[in-house]
């Protein structure tokens, strides 16, 4: 069965550069980096306003949107690093938005 592209490539405009990381260290105390990338996504940004004892913090967060899997050796994508519009973001957390049947949909790495 052909499953609808919820994120098809038309949509995926924007340059970006993705290193992702796997479970442990290097010897030398560095996270491993298993996929590294540079790929065309769907970026969407924002900021939220946090307040705390000194008065205010401004959290920037966006989410990359990719169509299928980007990483398909990596059952689970639980970090790493993007480039996007110039400015380094940490990945938050990845998620692999499944069909029915179990193939990936597509992939959104959430960022701050």
């Amino acid at each position: 069965m052909k499953y609808v592209k919820l994120v098809p490539d038309a949509v995926c405009k924007t340059p970006i550069s993705v290193k992702l990381h796997g479970e442990g260290l290097t010897e030398r105390g560095e996270p491993i980096t298993v996929f590294e990338a540079d790929l065309m996504c769907n970026y969407q940004d924002g900021a939220k306003t946090v307040m705390t004892q000194q008065k205010k913090l401004v959290e920037i967060s966006g989410r990359a949107f990719f169509n299928g899997d980007i990483a398909p050796d990596m059952p689970v994508i639980s970090g790493g690093e993007v480039k996007v519009f110039g400015v380094r973001r940490h990945v938050l957390r990845g998620l692999k938005a499944r069909n029915p049947d179990g193939t990936v949909n597509y992939t959104c790495l959430e960022l701050i």
